[in-house]
């Protein structure tokens, strides 16, 4: 199970964000991958004033905070 992380370098919410994901990658044995917004245009297009961006594929998973509650139901529904 892959997670993605749409994140900026200079963005504390990002890095915020990241920092609480860790335990939760770790528990359920996910892989999170980092993309910085700024580098591709189509992300930046996308989801520009919405990171931090949490996805699962296509699937929002929450933006701005991370959704604790919300992230762990729909990773035991995918597990």
């Amino acid at each position: 199970m892959e997670l993605t992380l749409i994140s900026r370098g200079y963005c504390h919410l990002c890095h915020d964000m990241e920092k609480a994901l860790l335990p939760l990658v770790l528990e359920y044995g996910a892989a999170l991958s980092v993309l910085d917004v700024d580098a591709d245009p189509v992300l930046e297009a996308k989801y520009d004033e919405l990171v931090p961006v949490l996805l699962h594929g296509e699937t929002e998973l929450c933006h701005y905070f991370l959704d604790e509650p919300k992230t762990r139901e729909y990773l035991v529904k995918i597990r």
